[in-house]
């Protein structure tokens, strides 16, 4: 399975599962296909992986991954956008092809 994490996307992970799970937690990352960027997500603190997770660690960090999603996170950055307008996890997928574009399209999670 190869995908990114930048540093700001690994903070506010980290932010998020201390904030709201306890020991063993790890953050739930569901991605799906659809809508112009290619993908949708939800994201969620677990205390476990559920049946048909994958447990991906990464420095420390647990991240509970299904089947569909570590397929789609192929090639994908995962980052953390903090703007005006804009708060929370953007997906870069150099695969997604959105609307009216030829190339890879940000999905942002709020």
């Amino acid at each position: 399975m190869s995908f990114t994490i930048t540093p700001a996307a690994e903070r506010f992970i980290r932010f998020m599962v201390r904030a709201d799970g306890g020991p063993g937690s790890g953050f739930r990352l569901v991605l799906s296909p659809g809508g112009c960027s290619g993908l949708s997500a939800d994201i969620s603190v677990e205390s476990a992986a559920r049946p048909g997770d994958a447990v991906v660690e990464r420095d420390g960090l647990r991240l509970f991954l299904p089947v569909e999603s570590r397929l789609l996170l192929q090639g994908v950055t995962i980052d953390f956008a903090d703007g005006g307008s804009h708060t929370g996890l953007v997906f870069h997928d150099p695969k997604a092809v959105s609307c009216g574009s030829h190339h890879g399209a940000p999905v942002q999670i709020q």
